[in-house]
This record gives structure tokens, sequence and C-alpha cells, in this order.
């Protein structure tokens, strides 16, 4: 069993910047993919940011530039750096564990996910 805990959302307006961090309970750097994942309401949860085990990362287009995914392996924690936050970027973010294929894990754990809200 892997935890995962974020923490580091809340309330920003428009422009405004948050970083969210995930602790997680293992070594993430035998985890194949680390992963930021977003889940608003009504939609399905859609990949904002990934990171693997090698530190390869990649961003969905509607993020590109304006988040940074990071880790920090001594840590077990992986970031999310957040910048120029839009009001459609609010939702609840959830930090990922899986692998060793992202789109057919056979291994995936989840945190709980926090709330990011961006106002006008």
């Amino acid at each position: 069993q892997v935890d995962l805990a974020e923490s580091g959302g809340g309330s920003v307006q428009a422009g405004g910047s948050l970083r969210l961090s995930c602790v997680v309970s293992t070594n993430i750097a035998m985890i194949h993919y680390m992963g930021w994942y977003r889940q608003a309401p009504g939609l399905k949860r859609q990949s904002v940011a990934t990171i693997t085990r090698s530190g390869d990362s990649s961003y969905a287009d509607f993020v590109k530039g304006r988040f940074t995914i990071s880790r920090d392996i001594h840590k077990n924690t992986v970031y999310l750096q957040m910048t120029n936050l839009r009001i459609e970027d609010s939702g609840v973010y959830v930090c990922g564990a899986l692998g060793p294929n992202p789109t057919f894990p056979t291994y995936d754990y989840w945190g709980l996910g926090i709330q990011v809200t961006v106002s006008p």
C-alpha cells in the first residue's frame, strides 16, 4: 500500500500562483509515473502533469508554460508549481502514483485530492 498526501491548495485570484505538494509513503524513484490529475465537477479526471522515474516530465496542453512538475526524491515529494492561474484551472487536484503504463497501469495509488479555486 502506498499513501499519498496532498497539500498547498486553496483559493487564489486569476493570474496568481500556488504550489501543490504530494508526500508519498514510499521511494518515489521506484514509481514509474508520478502525476497530478484534475477532477472538475461533471468531468472525467484528466491528467495535468506527470514525471517519470527517470525525471522526464509531460504536461497537458492547457497547462503548458504555466505549470511545472518537479520532485524531491530525498523527501519522497512531488510538487506542482502553478502560475498564471485561470478560472478554468479550478478543481480538485489529485496526486497519483502509477505504472508501468500511465494509461493502463497495473498499479495505481491516489491521494484524497485537494481543492484549488481560482476566482476572477
